[in-house]
């Protein structure tokens, strides 16, 4: 039997490393514009747990505060804002 030798650290990096890649890539595929913001946050909230899993807890916080909290209301506010190119054309 062949042995990998991963510990559960080495599992867990691994494991959020693809989890913050998939959402970085779904906030790009996703038409509707609150939607890619969430999936943004998400990948935002992982980043900071993979930074707090690397011992590094200040850039953690930084990154979970203003990545995920203060970027995301900005998008959010800046979205509700602004509206449809759809909707304007129907108007006229």
């Amino acid at each position: 039997m062949i042995e990998i030798g991963l510990s559960l650290f080495e599992i867990s990096l691994i494991l959020v490393s693809i989890f913050t890649v998939a959402s970085a890539i779904i906030s790009v595929v996703f038409k509707d514009l609150l939607a890619a913001v969430v999936a943004l946050a998400v990948m935002s909230l992982l980043l900071s747990l993979y930074f707090y899993m690397l011992h590094a807890p200040d850039v953690a916080i930084a990154e979970a505060g203003v990545g995920a909290c203060i970027t995301t209301a900005l998008f959010i506010i800046a979205i509700k804002n602004t509206t449809r190119m759809e909707e304007e054309v129907e108007e006229e």
